[in-house]
């Protein structure tokens, strides 16, 4: 595996190295050492898939606060996802600033993220899934989320999403919301 730090503080873009023959090819997607060897989590209590049956289905942006903040592995198993991530993390040099990545079927890459740090993605094909790896259980009072497009974070979308859950699209800016 090959780690690419980001320019978020934590958050990594995780390559799988293939070795391939004629059948096709392996890859490693997850080592404890590897990932212990750098600091990153290791211990996942629960797993989920999003399957997301539209082009331009907005998820997001989702984060657990603390006491049951959480850290995510997040892979697209089919179709593409334009992944969006958000640094909430009052203390950090880059509070409030985003990066953005393609995970696709094909590129097979996953994204470390770390803990508030919020999360959500854009649908770029039909029958899109996407399986997540958590290190704290769901606990829906600590469910938080922020405004795709609230000004506050400048986000580009590749295009306006066309199915939106009415939470996602209802909560407050972010300015009011901390």
């Amino acid at each position: 595996m090959r780690f690419v730090e980001l320019e978020l503080p934590g958050v990594a873009v995780i390559e799988p190295e293939r070795l391939e023959d004629n059948r096709g090819f392996f890859a490693r997607l997850f080592c404890e050492r590897e990932f212990a060897a750098r600091g990153l989590a290791t211990r996942w209590v629960q797993a989920s898939i999003s399957h997301n049956t539209h082009k331009h289905t907005l998820r997001g942006m989702h984060y657990q606060a603390e006491p049951n903040a959480e850290i995510k592995l997040i892979r697209c198993t089919r179709g593409a996802i334009h992944d969006v991530l958000i640094d909430l993390r009052p203390q950090s040099p880059t509070f409030m600033r985003h990066v953005a990545i393609e995970l696709n079927e094909s590129n097979r890459v996953m994204a470390y993220v770390p803990a508030g740090i919020a999360h959500g993605f854009l649908t770029l094909a039909p029958d899109t899934e996407v399986f997540y790896q958590m290190t704290a259980f769901y606990a829906p009072e600590s469910a938080r989320g922020v405004r795709w497009n609230d000004p506050a974070f400048g986000i580009e979308w590749p295009s306006a999403p066309s199915v939106i859950h009415q939470r996602d699209a209802a909560y407050p800016d972010f300015e009011a919301a901390s």
